[in-house]
């Protein structure tokens, strides 16, 4: 069965390492296990771009007393650990993870990621566009976009369909067809 993460971070600036908030969802032999959100003090406490705010709609007093990246680092290293990691343009995910880590002095884990954009091109040829909010309105996905846990369940659900329709039916033969796209963290 296919077993993997899908994850999405939001920032607060432009910089990498200010995640926000971030969201994990845990697919466990082709079903969504658990999604899990945490909301993040971001370096830059209490400064947030106002430009970031518009789109994720996080303000600096909802994080106000929220852990930092490092402080719920075992926990999320946990639920990728031994997983494949997916996530919606994920070089901007797998950035802001590298710059977090780095920023907190935090020893960066042999991961694999894999951007779901480059499962949905595969699957679904020809579309005008590879967003997430557009590929998630073609499979009549409701969801609050730019929302961490919200982005990752339906980048899952998203993926879990293209290897249904790429016939994937293992963990095994994710890498395979996708080994030039498949990056180390």
């Amino acid at each position: 069965m296919i077993n993997f993460c899908a994850i999405d971070f939001e920032t607060a600036t432009h910089e990498r390492s200010s995640a926000c908030e971030l969201g994990v969802t845990v697919v466990e032999n082709g079903q969504i296990a658990q999604t899990k959100t945490w909301l993040i003090k971001p370096p830059s406490f209490p400064y947030f771009s106002p430009r970031t705010i518009a789109v994720h709609g996080i303000l600096p007093k909802d994080v106000a007393t929220a852990p930092t990246f490092a402080d719920i680092w075992d926990e999320i290293y946990q639920l990728l650990y031994g997983n494949l990691v997916l996530a919606h343009n994920a070089s901007f995910d797998a950035g802001v993870m590298r710059a977090s880590l780095e920023h907190y002095g935090l020893f960066t884990p042999k991961l694999k990621y894999l951007c779901s954009i480059q499962i949905a091109k595969r699957s679904w040829k020809g579309l005008g566009s590879y967003s997430l909010k557009n590929l998630a309105q073609a499979h009549q996905l409701e969801f609050k976009h730019h929302r961490a846990g919200e982005d990752a369940e339906v980048c899952a659900k998203l993926s879990l369909m293209a290897f249904e329709r790429l016939i994937v039916t293992r963990t095994e033969e994710i890498e395979p067809l996708f080994q030039k796209n498949i990056k180390n963290l």
